[in-house]
């Protein structure tokens, strides 16, 4: 993947969309992933020798797709950090979750603890809290679109507390029903202070997906 759709860039950060089924950072496999590609593009766009420096800020699990800020200078990575603790990344998500939610808006408040073969147990002493407010915004088909914003970024936050309550996201062959689709997940804006400047930047992407067409929201 060459063509990168970079949303935002200048001497301190790139956004981009990451697109499904990239990973955000290099694993065992070897496949394709977004800081080895954004360090690519970097290395020809500015003619650079040697390693180029990209801070990975935060992470989208490999099926979901939206906006990533990178960062590039050290600088800038401890500062997007920064921001990041102290609550000042806003992430909004689409899902389309199975079934229609008898509440439609909410807060899911659980405990999450990930395990070492990266599976998450629900409410156990040691678990982390995980908090995100959603709205519906659509019904169709019994599915359900919803409006995520993550108060905090567990692993499989969304996918786990909507599955653990009877409504498991589309496509989710982990947490839902063996149905072989791409997960109808999309982290499609994030607004956050840039850490310069200290300027709020939002940015958005649509989700891509033939799920998504069925709602008139992701048209």
């Amino acid at each position: 993947m060459s063509n990168l759709n970079i949303l935002y860039e200048d001497n301190h950060i790139i956004v981009v969309e990451k697109p499904v089924n990239i990973l955000s950072q290099a694993d065992n496999t070897k496949e394709a992933d977004m800081l080895t590609l954004i360090k690519a593009y970097i290395k020809e766009k500015y003619q650079k020798p040697g390693n180029v420096f990209l801070g990975l800020v935060h992470r989208l699990d490999r099926p979901v797709g939206g906006v990533m800020v990178f960062a590039k200078t050290s600088k800038a990575a401890s500062r997007l950090a920064q921001s990041m603790n102290e609550g000042l990344f806003h992430k909004s998500y689409y899902a389309v979750v199975n079934g229609i939610l008898p509440k439609k808006e909410d807060t899911l408040i659980d405990f999450l603890e990930k395990t070492e073969d990266k599976k998450v147990l629900l409410n156990t002493p040691n678990g982390k809290k995980a908090i995100l407010h959603y709205k519906v915004i659509e019904e169709k088909d019994n599915l359900s679109l919803v409006d995520i914003a993550l108060e905090t970024g567990r692993y499989h936050q969304i996918r786990v507390q909507f599955a653990s309550r009877g409504y498991p996201l589309y496509g989710d062959q982990l947490y839902g029903k063996q149905d072989k689709e791409q997960i109808a997940l999309c982290a499609y804006k994030l607004s956050f202070p840039h850490p310069i400047t200290k300027e709020i930047l939002t940015f958005s992407v649509d989700p891509n997906g033939k799920i998504w067409k069925l709602f008139t929201t992701c048209k």
